[in-house]
């Protein structure tokens, strides 16, 4: 039984963490949007993995050194366990602090700030893998029970302290909902596990107190792990696909899902605009239709990042200035997505312009990509624009245009055409014109005649 709920749990954990990619198609993320997700599922493997040997629930022969408790009781159940699990929401929350708080990118990496929130544990373990405190059931005495104990609580203190300060803002995402979650998920169920813990750790001279404090170490460790681990809370199109949810998805991009009017939609109607290729360059990517038209010709040449990365940049100067949010959003979206190094749309713009834009103080001033903005329409200018007005791409863009300027004309004319006349239709073929017409005329004869 313990098996089967074992393996059922640590499926349904990976099905959450990868029915996005493969139901919906979604692209996979890289940098930490992509790798936390994956080490909460590890470490939650780690830590049921590590009670589940720790506790007797499996009984091993200890002849190798790979059985033996400090294995799994000090290693794989702290540091690479619940240890890695607590840094990865911890590295989580503190870069929504930084971003959403301080409005600026975090000072340290992700991946360099894991390992060193991580170092308490590995000390800890180290320390205890020194001493040799464990007796032959992998229990600790009473004089090594209440540090380790009070090791898990610090940790889930810190994450508490970082959800706090960051509990003003007004995410448009379940960013909050989640580290709240797994914060009110823990705090309910670590009193609980930390009663069966010391149970089992001290009292283990009482076997029915030993199965009952190690059922619920197990059952209680199960459902914090359920709580507390959920999909990236750095990308916010996932955070909009859940199992429940079997409607195909339709937000494709970052704009339509943060609500910027006309994002990414081309409006029927639109009055058509003639374009003067002697005019700059970024005057004419401001019209929309032009843009779609450049930005296809540019990906035809495997050169579309800087086209994407106008389009993107001209979303975000459609949010309000006192919007800081949604602006911290695209922002932070449009950063991960061209200017970090290996972005999977990096744009080729100067070391110094893009440092500027790394290490900003304020993710929402309106100038953040200007300087970017200008380099790339240089760029484009150069190779891509002599290219395009010669091209077909430009030749359909002008036929389109001309269609829809005609098609605006005769709106136009029947909509200012109110004259009464009569039907264009013969009598003879227009059988309701004929009986009017039939009528008025015999009335005008009989007029006549009198």
């Amino acid at each position: 039984f313990i098996s089967l709920f074992f393996v059922s749990l640590f499926c349904r954990l990976i099905l959450r963490s990868t029915f996005p990619f493969f139901i919906h198609k979604v692209p996979i993320a890289k940098g930490s949007a992509f790798w936390i997700p994956v080490i909460q599922v590890i470490a939650s493997f780690n830590f049921l993995l590590a009670i589940v040997m720790a506790v007797n629930f499996l009984k091993y022969k200890k002849s190798h050194w790979w059985l033996s408790c400090y294995v799994w009781a000090v290693w794989l159940e702290g540091p690479l366990g619940f240890g890695l699990l607590m840094s990865c929401r911890i590295a989580q929350a503190f870069q929504l602090y930084y971003v959403f708080v301080k409005r600026r990118l975090p000072p340290i990496r992700s991946h360099m700030f894991l390992p060193l929130i991580l170092l308490p544990w590995v000390a800890g373990a180290a320390v205890i893998h020194e001493k040799k405190p464990l007796n032959y059931r992998c229990h600790f005495g009473t004089y090594w029970t209440i540090p380790v104990v009070c090791l898990h609580l610090l940790y889930v203190a810190v994450l508490m302290g970082f959800t706090r300060a960051i509990r003003h803002i007004e995410f448009r995402f379940d960013e909050l909902r989640d580290l709240w979650q797994g914060i009110l998920g823990s705090a309910s169920l670590i009193g609980v596990w930390v009663f069966a813990y010391i149970l089992n750790e001290i009292h283990d001279n009482i076997s029915w107190l030993q199965v009952a404090s190690r059922f619920m170490l197990l059952l209680t460790a199960s459902i914090l792990v359920l709580v507390f681990f959920s999909i990236s809370i750095a990308q916010p199109l996932l955070s909009q696909i859940s199992l429940r949810k079997r409607e195909p998805l339709e937000l494709k991009t970052m704009g339509q899902v943060l609500g910027i009017p006309e994002s990414g939609l081309l409006l029927q109607r639109e009055q058509a605009v003639d374009i003067d290729p002697n005019e700059p360059l970024d005057k004419l990517l401001l019209n929309k239709r032009f843009r779609q038209s450049f930005m296809a010709f540019a990906d035809s040449c495997l050169a579309g990042e800087s086209v994407h990365f106008f389009d993107e940049v001209h979303e975000l100067g459609k949010i309000p200035i006192d919007d800081p949010v949604r602006r911290i959003y695209m922002a932070r979206h449009i950063i991960n997505k061209y200017i970090i190094a290996g972005a999977a749309m990096e744009v080729n713009i100067s070391h110094r312009i893009r440092q500027e834009i790394l290490a900003t103080t304020d993710l929402t001033h309106p100038d953040l990509f200007t300087n970017a903005l200008h380099e790339l329409t240089q760029l484009m200018k150069m190779n891509l624009a002599k290219d395009y007005w010669s091209s077909m791409y430009f030749i359909k863009f002008k036929e389109e245009a001309r269609m829809r300027s005609c098609e605006h004309e005769m709106e136009e004319m029947r909509g200012y055409d109110f004259s009464p006349r009569l039907s264009s239709v013969n009598a003879t073929d227009d059988p309701f014109h004929q009986d009017h017409f039939s009528r008025g005329f015999t009335q005008h004869s009989h007029a006549s005649y009198l």
